[in-house]
């Protein structure tokens, strides 16, 4: 006859974390959420205002059948630069502000204004929609990528 196993389960292990602290780290979630959409439903402005404009400059970019860019002076026409191959970020942060005109309806002739700021950050700015991308925010080697176009001389004509 097989023998049978009498043995009494084991306890179930105790909990290692006290129940104090995940309530605490809990109840602290729940203020920063309540926080957190208190200020976004006030529709207060949490954005730091912008430093002066020390440099500004209105662009206009059109595409060229060669797939490159042309990145014109939108107040005398003039080609200062254009935009070949990848380009990552400069094609990208153009792309965006084209779809947002795009689903307004609007076309590639208003300006887009690249605007300098005295505390050093970086603004790229379409009037027509009022969008905006702070260019900073991508990092310098992004952001210098739309720095040089403040600057650029008109290319010769070929």
């Amino acid at each position: 006859m097989p023998a049978v196993n009498t043995a009494v389960p084991a306890a179930p292990a105790a909990d290692t974390m006290p129940r104090g602290p995940l309530m605490a780290i809990g109840a602290l979630l729940l203020v920063t959420l309540v926080g957190v959409a208190a200020v976004r439903l006030s529709g207060a402005d949490i954005r730091e205002p912008d430093a002066a404009a020390v440099a500004t400059r209105s662009l206009r970019f059109e595409d060229r059948p060669d797939g490159s860019v042309a990145v014109l002076d939108a107040v005398s026409g003039r080609q200062f630069h254009a935009i070949q191959g990848e380009a990552g970020f400069l094609r990208g942060a153009l792309r965006a502000m084209a779809r947002e005109r795009r689903k307004q309806g609007l076309g590639s002739a208003p300006a887009f204004e690249l605007i300098a700021r005295a505390d050093g950050r970086l603004t790229l700015s379409d009037p027509a929609t009022g969008e905006r991308v702070d260019l900073e925010s991508f990092g310098p080697t992004n952001a210098g990528a739309f720095a040089q176009l403040l600057t650029a001389q008109p290319v010769a004509a070929r």
